[in-house]
């Protein structure tokens, strides 16, 4: 399970990245770039949080305490 939240997790991600670049070099339209980004935003939004919450209880170390200590 954890290994399809975070595979959900990266394409979503590329999905936030990859699209405008394509619109830069012309290959891809404006809309199909809108459309492309919003699901991408939508699947990380809804994958990222579960498999992130339990990789910082497995260590211990919330990224509350992580950000006092530097």
């Amino acid at each position: 399970m954890r290994y399809l939240l975070k595979a959900g997790s990266f394409v979503g991600l590329a999905l936030t990245i990859v699209p405008a670049f394509l619109v830069f070099s012309g290959t891809l339209t404006w809309d199909t770039h809108a459309v492309l980004m919003a699901v991408g935003a939508v699947l990380w939004f809804v994958t990222a949080p579960f498999w992130m919450a339990k990789e910082e209880a497995e260590s211990g170390v919330s990224s509350h305490s992580r950000s006092q200590a530097s």
